[in-house]
């Protein structure tokens, strides 16, 4: 089985009432037990994360290496604005996948600019906690354990 680190950025801890118009009513912890349960089905051991300060969340992407084979990484805010974590995800080569609740793309212009996607697998946006799954399947895909489909 590979670990995967499923990190989540700032105001993430607020989900299920923070403008639940765009993010919906799906808790953060609601989302993290999703996540450590697909994962289990799909052969990934998940440990989940959250932090709303930029150096944990650095800190946390450098621990990764060597210890984890994958990780999503939910940047929230920090998507739009932090080479420090492009920089971060390169220097600890361990494969990430971008995920967003909402469609990044779909709203005000300064979300369409990702500093994580060019040193990401890919992105998945809009598809609300289903986003972390689609991911978790992506990474099983990209390290052999799942079936592409």
């Amino acid at each position: 089985m590979h670990n995967i680190l499923v990190l989540n950025g700032p105001n993430l801890n607020l989900l299920g009432t923070r403008q639940p118009e765009v993010y919906g009513h799906t808790t953060l912890k609601m989302i993290q037990d999703l996540c450590v349960a697909h994962g289990q089905s799909v052969g990934l051991t998940v440990t989940c994360a959250q932090s709303n300060h930029e150096g944990v969340l650095i800190d946390a992407i450098h621990d990764a290496r060597g210890k984890q084979a994958g990780i999503v990484l939910n940047a929230g805010a920090f998507t739009h604005t932090s080479v420090a974590l492009m920089d971060a995800i390169s220097s600890a080569q361990v494969p990430a996948v971008e995920v967003h609740l909402s469609n990044i793309h779909a709203r005000e212009a300064f979300r369409h600019k990702s500093f994580i996607a060019p040193v990401a697998l890919g992105q998945i946006c809009g598809f609300g906690a289903q986003g972390y799954v689609m991911a978790l399947d992506a990474l099983a895909v990209h390290l052999g354990d799942g079936v592409a489909g």
